[in-house]
Formats: structure tokens, sequence, C-alpha cells
């Protein structure tokens, strides 16, 4: 359980924790974040110029927004947390993960003030799991709709933004996409094999030592303090690629 113990600085400066439910939700917000691309080309581009593992980098990450803001108010706090350790573990090795379903009969809370928020951010986080696992160029655009909804739930957004401002504008410089040049099709296979690892300190600690040793043994650490036996999507037989 030592995993995600502490509220990223950030996090905590941005009011998140024990924060009132003051934002708007309604069916039209709910579907605008369900299908958010008309009007957002701009964030959709800067997604697409940072590499597959980056993405699931960023997604563990503002799905840790979404933790931290609803822990209090939700009993899926820790479903959520097993979703971020999932994620994290994918980096590594994709291959140690099982798939994030939830809600198979796609039963959406439209009206719920926390379920619905919630809802979004677990449907993003598992077409993003499943396009990262084919390979998929589709995958960063995907990360659409949750920047959005972290963004629409922060109690103080500047906060947010400047955040994820620098976050992205790190990412693009040291984690870029690693094929850019291949046309965009459903079918094209984007090769991540090449690609740097990432760990949660990138995105939370700002004095963090992006070096690849420091990487590695940051990754390593968080993989192996996941409760295996609690968490339903990380198996057991742990095979490290990057030792």
């Amino acid at each position: 359980m030592r995993n995600l113990e502490k509220v990223p600085e950030v996090i905590q400066k941005s009011k998140c924790m024990n924060h009132i439910i003051d934002y708007k939700w309604n069916e039209k917000i709910m579907l605008g974040l369900l299908d958010p691309f008309e009007g957002n080309d701009e964030l959709d581009n800067i997604l697409n110029k940072i590499g597959h593992k980056a993405a699931i980098g960023l997604t563990a990450s503002l799905l840790e927004w979404i933790y931290w803001y609803f822990k209090d108010y939700t009993t899926m706090s820790d479903d959520i947390r097993h979703r971020i350790e999932s994620l994290w573990y994918s980096v590594e090795n994709p291959e140690n993960t099982k798939p994030l379903l939830f809600d198979a009969e796609l039963d959406i809370p439209a009206s719920g003030f926390i379920n619905g928020p919630i809802w979004i951010a677990l449907m993003n986080v598992r077409i993003i799991d499943i396009l990262y696992k084919k390979r998929s160029f589709m995958l960063q655009s995907e990360l659409v709709g949750l920047v959005l909804l972290v963004r629409h739930v922060a109690p103080k957004r500047k906060k947010f933004d400047k955040w994820f401002e620098g976050t992205i504008s790190k990412l693009v410089g040291q984690f870029p996409n690693q094929n850019p040049e291949v046309p965009f099709s459903e079918d094209a296979v984007y090769d991540s094999s090449g690609e740097a690892l990432i760990c949660r300190e990138f995105f939370f600690e700002p004095m963090f030592n992006n070096c690849n040793e420091a990487t590695k043994s940051a990754l390593n650490d968080f993989i192996l303090n996941i409760d295996y036996e609690a968490n339903p999507f990380c198996s057991k037989n742990k095979k490290f690629i990057n030792g």
C-alpha cells in the first residue's frame, strides 16, 4: 500500500482534496467530454507530439488527479488506484497487465456529479489502455477527453493549466513521438520499443533528475510496491523488460 500514499504538492495546491463538488454537470457536458475533438484541434495536435510511454504516464497522472479529488466521495477509490498502478506497470511491460475493464453494459450515469466524471475517466483510460496494447496511432488523441475532464472538475483551474502546460512542454522535448512520419491509419502500428521509460516522479516532483537510471529505479520501486493480491489488473508473474 506504499503507492499513492502522499498527495502530490501540485494537487494539494489546486485544492482538490476535500473540496466541495461545485462544477457544472449535465448530459450535455458529459456528451461533450465523450466526444471532445471538435474545437480541440490544438490540444489534439500537441498530444500527438509525445510518444506512447509518455502518453501512458500522462494518462496515469491525469487519473491520479481524479483519484485524489474523489477519494473521499466514492467507494471506487481503491479501484481507481489499482488502474493507476496498472498503467505504470504497463510503461515497463504492457504484457504484465490485464484489460482495464469496467461497466460492460455501458450504463452511463449521466446525471451523477460524482459517478459521471469517474465513468468518463475510466472509459477514457480503458480505451487508452486498449490502444496502447494494440500499438495504435490513435492513442494520443484519446487523451483529449481526459485532459478536459480533469480541467473541468479542478477547483483551481489555473493551477492545473500551469501543471499541464509545463508537463506537456517537457514531454514534447524529452519524450517525442517516435513515428511522426507514418500516415495516420487505424491499421498503422506504432513502435514504442525504443522509447525511454518514464515514471510518476517526472510528473509530480519538479526537482526529479530525469535520467535513465533514476527513472528505472523509481518506476521499478513503484511496481514492486503494488499489492498483487489486491490488484486485479496486474499479473503476479513480473516480467521486467528493463531489469
